[in-house]
């Protein structure tokens, strides 16, 4: 790097004549750049209709009011939490700038409905079930909120929260450990993640806790349900989903101070397990039983359900089949009419109906698969949350409760368009491949199952790639996403879910395929053979992120979810480890940027706690440094960095929203924070598109947004051009500071000065 002078070129007195500007003339520029302010803009957020209904993001909770049927509270498995007071029709958001928008329960005090608790951390244990930060408390029906028992509960979910009807101070909580497989991959490294977990008990109205024994076993509560007579009565799922020979059902008669294990019929060891009471039979109790998971997320198919009549002391066994696929672990739910006890409905792949005590079962032909929470409207009518939304039952028929609700999950692997700025292409968690092409809130659907990575080929933008999980799994369009057709074939090996895949810059014909290795094709995808060897270190890992370089296609780099960051200089033939032990999120990622205009410098995204969540390398993987400095402790999804500066912008997408650092790392700020902005959401994707002036964001439980990227001469990153970047960029260069470098020739002179009044006098 040259020395760094302060010589004052004569251009300069253009800007330093700024400093004399009439207090009017300031006045006009503040106006003229409140009209930059950085505006977010959500791109939709809803599948388009199949059948009549419209499909959104998995809801993980839901909440009833017992007067008024038109009052309900649903929670995203990520998205936060919403109110209708419409019955459905409508949605507000009512924690996006709170602690997290990861749930997992949600609670009506039956006293006052003006209070309402949130349990974070969605209790579901899928590797993007996320922890939680404590407990969420309102007392003016979501209005405002307070965080509660943060210490006591994060880094892990709550899976349910009742209230004690006599005394609505005293409250219980299940809580789990956060999801994942390996487990608990979902917590990312949270600190907390192994901290307790059970019945915790509260006796002042949440704002301290707990933990119950007494016989109760300290593993996963994953349901918790009061005797609706003698609410000192509870009963406690005890049921880690991996096994245990301590899982099973609890019973307290004690308000929780002792516990005993109901057998009397009930399978010995099993997995995860969901209950219900009915309201109108204190005697009258289901449960939903799982077979334990294996550790890599299988074998958790439906052990059984069953039925009490005499307050637990004795189960009979329904034969309900298998209604949960494989995966009990994250699909375990079980209702009971609140008028009628013989009235039951059982979740899994889908939602079954029992109308005599479990007797027998029909399926209810529930508009979208994957059911996690079954609650009851004032008018005793089922409202159902699943990875579709949220929908109720009216006699034999669904209605749609989604309009307005903005909870959809993305992937990695979002794709814009070269020349049409309102279309896009991504993937989402069990809604497809989704395709935008309009300035609509909905995207239509183009390929079934969870959607991944996605391209949409830059010289040819009439050809579009999609995948669904598992390998080989990629499809592509030759008519601009109308229709898809599968070209996977030949590929195989393991993948992380949903594998990446890339268009190779310098050869739109190329593609890069990653299962354990590197797959190359040359004709777009109708013909694959491998290309590398494994990059993994063996085991069932696979790669989860791969990058090219802009400026020189020969380098490729990837990163594997056992910890390897590799690079190659060949094109991806062979592969140097250049990083390990890099923890982070084990599905498909874009933890990877590459420095458009130098292909050895590599950015990367670090999703765990405790880690150095940005780091970089400018000689190819050789050396590193760290770039979080005042960056919060939080993961980072994925970075992206606008190198048109001196001093590159970065720009990180965390679990708690999207950051941007100005001085090359040193400090960070939320970006563009205002009325209407981006959500505390999880950020999953960022694709930087500097021509277009604008950052598009994928969220995991808030949709999709744009937001316009700072100009040059916006310096203190503010989204307004005005006299506060005149200071900042006086003071920098005042002394000789890197930020005043405007042109990046390493030296701070007069060059810089004109360069910077350029910019500001265009207002850009």
């Amino acid at each position: 790097m040259p020395r760094l002078s302060r010589t004052l070129s004569a251009g300069s007195r253009l800007l330093v004549s700024l400093a004399w500007v009439s207090a009017a003339v300031w006045a006009a520029v503040w106006v003229t750049s409140s009209a930059r302010a950085q505006v977010w803009t959500e791109l939709g957020h809803t599948r388009s209709a199949v059948s009549g209904y419209q499909y959104v993001g998995r809801v993980s909770a839901v909440a009833c009011s017992r007067s008024n049927p038109n009052l309900i509270y649903a929670a995203g498995a990520d998205g936060g939490v919403w109110k209708s007071a419409d019955a459905g029709g409508s949605w507000a958001p009512l924690t996006d700038f709170e602690a997290t928008t990861a749930m997992g329960a949600l609670a009506i005090d039956p006293s006052n409905e003006s209070i309402i608790y949130a349990g974070t951390g969605e209790a579901n244990f899928a590797n993007h079930s996320r922890p939680g930060q404590g407990i969420l408390k309102s007392m003016d029906a979501g209005a405002t909120w307070t965080l509660l028992a943060q210490g006591t509960f994060a880094g892990r979910c709550i899976s349910r929260i009742a209230i004690n009807p006599a005394t609505p101070s005293v409250l219980y909580a299940g809580v789990t450990r956060a999801g994942g497989f390996p487990a608990p991959a979902a917590a990312k490294g949270h600190p907390l993640a192994n901290g307790p977990r059970g019945v915790f008990r509260s006796t002042d109205s949440g704002a301290t806790w707990t933990q119950l024994s007494g016989g109760l076993p300290q593993l996963d509560c994953t349901d918790l349900v009061l005797d609706p007579a003698d609410p000192t009565v509870l009963y406690a799922a005890i049921g880690f989903i991996f096994g245990d020979a301590s899982n099973g059902i609890y019973k307290s008669i004690d308000s929780g101070a002792t516990w005993i294990k109901l057998a009397g019929g009930l399978p010995a060891a099993p997995g995860r397990i969901a209950l219900a009471i009915a309201p109108t039979n204190r005697n009258r109790l289901y449960t939903l039983i799982a077979n334990p998971a294996d550790a890599a997320g299988g074998s958790a198919s439906t052990l059984g359900a069953y039925r009490s009549d005499d307050a637990g002391a004795t189960w009979n066994n329904l034969n309900i089949g298998s209604i949960q696929s494989s995966y009990g672990w994250f699909l375990c739910t079980i209702g009971v009419s609140p008028v009628n006890p013989n009235l039951v409905y059982a979740a899994g792949l889908e939602l079954y109906v029992s109308t005599n005590a479990g007797a027998s079962w029909s399926g209810t032909n529930i508009p979208h698969v994957d059911c996690h929470d079954i609650q009851f409207d004032a008018s005793s009518r089922p409202v159902v949350g699943c990875d579709g939304g949220l929908f109720r039952r009216e006699g034999s028929a669904w209605a749609n409760l989604n309009t307005g609700l903005r909870i959809m999950q993305y992937y990695a692997g979002l794709s814009t368009h070269p020349s049409n700025t309102d279309i896009f292409l991504a993937g989402s968690q069990d809604n497809g491949t989704l395709l935008r092409t309009d300035t609509s809130i909905s995207w239509s659907h183009r390929v079934g199952g969870d959607g991944g990575w996605t391209q949409i080929d830059q010289a040819d933008p009439s050809i579009m790639y999609a995948e669904s999980q598992g390998t080989g799994s990629i499809s592509r369009s030759t008519n601009g996403g109308a229709s898809f057709s599968f070209i996977g074939g030949g590929i195989s090996g393991r993948n992380c879910f949903l594998p990446p895949f890339l268009i190779d810059p310098a050869d739109h014909n190329r593609l890069l395929y990653a299962t354990e290795r590197v797959w190359e094709s040359l004709d777009s995808g109708t013909n694959w053979h491998t290309l590398s060897v494994d990059l993994t270190a063996g085991g069932s890992a696979a790669i989860r992120a791969l990058a090219i370089a802009p400026s020189d296609s020969h380098y490729v780099y990837a990163a594997t979810n056992d910890g390897r960051v590799l690079a190659s200089s060949d094109s991806g033939a062979t592969f140097t480890v250049i990083r390990q032990n890099n923890p982070g999120w084990p599905r498909v990622t874009r933890e990877l940027f590459v420095d458009p205009g130098d292909p050895r410098t590599l950015y990367l995204a670090v999703a765990a706690y405790g880690a150095s969540q940005v780091v970089r390398t400018r000689d190819g993987g050789a050396t590193w440094e760290a770039l979080d400095a005042g960056l919060p402790d939080v993961p980072v999804n994925v970075v992206a960095v606008d190198t048109r500066s001196a001093l590159p912008r970065i720009f990180a997408g965390t679990d708690a929203g999207l950051y941007v650092s100005v001085d090359d790392g040193a400090t960070w700020t939320r970006y563009a924070r205002a009325p209407g902005s981006l959500p505390n959401a999880c950020v999953i994707d960022l694709r930087l598109e500097t021509a277009r002036r604008r950052l598009v964001v994928a969220t995991q439980g808030r949709g999709a947004w744009t937001v316009p990227i700072y100009c040059p001469a916006d310096v203190d990153q503010n989204g307004f051009v005005n006299g506060d970047d005149y200071d900042f960029f006086a003071e920098a260069f005042d002394t000789a500071g890197k930020a005043a470098d405007f042109n990046g020739d390493g030296f701070v002179n007069g060059d810089d000065y004109d360069l910077f009044a350029g910019a500001f006098d265009a207002g850009c």
